[in-house]
């Protein structure tokens, strides 16, 4: 063993008992998965020279968390070929995968007596499930991380290109930019009052289908994935003037939730008009947006300045309108005006900002407190993270999807959403006890989205 490197504020708190947070990436695979050549390309990778990856997680008597150094990684302790995962009697292989992910999300902590990862391999379903631990690092740290060990299919000796945030031309007036930094301040100061109502006050969604609670992550899973592609989002994206693909998700998300709910509303009853459900929004704190050229971050940046848990998160509303559904791309300009108040605001660092503050000086015990007060107060959660939009491979093989959940919270209701090679596949883990049927609202976002699409041919 190594000398001991303390864990981050955030990483402990993923590390914590009553969270103990688990990110699961499913990659499919076009051709039969030979193990060996996937044991070569790891042994050889830059993810096994990574010191989060070569760490085991300790305490000391003070039981603080640090990061210890292994001198070698046994990859046959890592790597497990699952067999005989078909026990739901079906043919489908997303189905089995689906079910075989939502099995994880519950009560299946990583060992601590090596490092905080595992790679599964469903050789009948041409699947690898990569079982990383939160607090080695977040979605996006992990996602480039994996795409470094990545090459295209069509040029390979070349890594994936990494999709490069569009920076706009500031051109504003001063005046227009002393307007701004006022509304920065008001926006910020509105929202983060609206976070230590729901911490400390009595402010929450009202009761309806999809709510969660305390002790609802406990609870067993069903997971479904909905599809969508690129150019149908695009599609909607250029219909409503300056939106951006974010703004079509969240319209999408919106739409289906409303339909959802207005489909399980007792034939008797009617949902409230302006019925408010509220999002727990994940959201890239890192000055470059986006996915990390992580050979180019290795060779020439300290591990700190790029790698681990750099997120916040947002409070998304979703609001229940009728009238809305005569025009679907009603869902997305609503959708863009509120986005674009929380990308002024600074209610995601804030957020990010006090959990780091409560972790370092009021410890895990409050940290824990809150964080499930603000849960259980809204109603689900959502990421999205962009992956490459070239076909890319691993080990020599296509990958032809990227799919990605984590450990179930006391929401019954997360939703993860990856981009790659023209569409987008987003993970619905629900509690199947509160959400029996994640299927169907997988379709109701799927058909959200081609009614958008349907409606803005008219627009363009």
């Amino acid at each position: 063993m190594e000398a001991e490197e303390p864990v981050t504020p955030v990483g402990r708190f993923f590390v914590q008992e009553e969270i103990n947070q688990v990110i699961n990436c499913v990659m499919g695979l076009k051709n039969p998965i030979n193990i060996e050549s996937i044991k070569a390309e790891i042994r050889n990778s830059i993810m096994i020279q990574h010191p989060r990856f070569q760490s085991v997680l300790v305490r000391n008597k003070n039981g603080r968390e640090y990061w210890e150094r292994t001198q070698k990684v046994n990859l046959d302790n890592h790597i497990f070929l699952i067999q005989d995962v078909n026990d739901i009697c079906t043919d489908d292989d997303d189905e089995i995968v689906n079910k075989y992910v939502s099995d994880l999300t519950v009560s299946s902590p990583l060992s601590a007596d090596k490092p905080l990862w595992e790679l599964h391999i469903l050789k009948d379903q041409n699947v690898l499930v990569w079982r990383i631990h939160h607090a080695l690092g977040d979605g996006v740290s992990l996602m480039s991380l994996i795409l470094a060990m990545c090459r295209k299919v069509d040029e390979p000796g070349e890594l994936p290109t990494v999709p490069k945030p569009v920076i706009k031309n500031n051109n504003r007036s001063r005046r227009e930019n002393i307007w701004e930094l006022v509304m920065r301040i008001w926006l910020s100061f509105v929202y983060t009052m609206e976070l230590f109502l729901r911490c400390f006050c009595s402010k929450r969604d009202g009761k309806t289908k999809i709510s969660g609670g305390s002790g609802v992550e406990f609870w067993p899973r069903k997971l479904a994935t909905a599809k969508f592609k690129l150019d149908d989002m695009k599609a909607v994206k250029n219909a409503v003037p300056n939106a951006t693909t974010n703004d079509v998700l969240f319209g999408v998300i919106s739409a289906g939730l409303s339909r959802y709910l207005d489909y399980h509303q007792p034939s008797n009853s009617k949902l409230l008009e302006g019925l408010r459900i509220t999002g727990l929004g994940m959201v890239n704190l890192r000055k470059q947006p986006g996915l990390q050229d992580m050979s180019e971050l290795v060779k020439n940046k300290p591990l700190s300045s790029w790698w681990g848990n750099k997120f916040g998160f947002i409070l998304l509303p979703v609001y229940h309108d009728e009238n809305v559904d005569n025009d679907p791309l009603q869902y997305v300009k609503r959708a863009k005006e509120m986005l674009d108040k929380k990308k002024l605001s600074l209610e995601a660092h804030i957020a990010y900002a006090i959990g780091n503050f409560v972790m370092s000086f009021l410890g895990p015990k409050v940290a824990m407190w809150l964080n499930n007060r603000v849960v259980c107060s809204t109603s689900f959660t959502i990421s999205n993270v962009v992956g490459p939009q070239e076909e890319i491979m691993f080990g020599g093989n296509p990958i032809t999807s990227f799919r990605v959940t984590s450990t179930s919270l006391s929401h019954a209701l997360t939703m993860h959403m990856v981009s790659y090679a023209g569409k987008a596949e987003m993970q619905i883990l629900v509690a199947k006890d509160i959400i029996p049927d994640p299927q169907f609202l997988a379709k109701c976002f799927e058909d959200a989205l081609l009614e958008m699409k349907d409606v803005s041919k008219d627009c363009i």
